[in-house]
């Protein structure tokens, strides 16, 4: 099992990192660490995949995974459902993880500056665009240091979108400088829109990966780049001090 941890300054208590397609039991073409069960791999493959994850992260954390349908639904972990379209979590608990499941999305973290709260969301851009990221920051209590991080995703050199996309930030202050002509399209810089609304919404600061699930083929699955892929886990949690 191959995971990253975030090299950002967490709190104490906080936990957080992604996994990389590397080290599982996966076969072609999810190989070889595939943790999504919506892509046709054999169930038994993606539970000893999750099975490894759990195991070996620092303090066994339980994983709650959600119905990922590009919604600007935010929920407690706790209450996370799977027959519920829900694309981002938050947990005030010690032990249960908070995860999303990527291949070019935004994973976007949010933790508070005293460790009390931590929370996730997968933002692609018509979450982006529908507010999910503000729909997180509305889980925290007023007046909390909210930090962010942004983890592997899909780059501005390789996410080429029609005009219907770039439209679709019309009402976002300056969103022109984030999309780049290029032959008709545009290139869009999804984590430069997502830094930029989080920043403006008050968050304290927002930390990058600055890593492109495209031009990683070795570490990353991208949806963009191979079609039939799998996915990497992006997961935040609190520790037990």
């Amino acid at each position: 099992m191959s995971f990253k941890f975030a090299p950002w300054p967490l709190p104490a208590n906080v936990q957080a990192g992604w996994t990389t397609r590397q080290g599982g039991f996966s076969g072609a073409p999810y190989g070889s660490f595939n943790l999504a069960d919506h892509v046709d791999e054999a169930p038994a493959t993606v539970a000893a995949n999750r099975q490894l994850l759990q195991q070996r992260l620092p303090g066994a954390p339980r994983l709650t995974w959600l119905h990922q349908t590009h919604s600007n639904i935010v929920v407690n972990a706790v209450a996370a459902d799977l027959k519920q379209e829900q694309d981002g979590s938050y947990s005030r608990a010690v032990g249960l993880a908070c995860c999303v499941l990527t291949a070019d999305c935004l994973p976007v973290f949010f933790w508070t500056a005293d460790g009390s709260q931590v929370a996730i969301a997968h933002a692609g851009w018509r979450g982006l665009a529908d507010d999910i990221l503000l729909a997180s920051l509305a889980t925290f209590d007023p007046g909390s240091r909210i930090y962010c991080g942004i983890g592997p995703a899909i780059g501005p050199a390789a996410f080429e979108v029609g005009p219907d996309v770039r439209v679709a930030f019309k009402s976002w202050p300056g969103y022109e400088r984030f999309f780049r002509p290029k032959s008709g399209k545009y290139l869009g810089d999804l984590a430069g829109l997502a830094t930029q609304q989080l920043l403006a919404a008050g968050v304290q600061k927002v930390y990058r990966a600055n890593a492109c699930t495209v031009q990683s083929p070795e570490l990353y699955y991208s949806y963009r780049r191979d079609g039939q892929t799998g996915r990497m886990a992006n997961l935040i949690w609190k520790l037990a001090l």
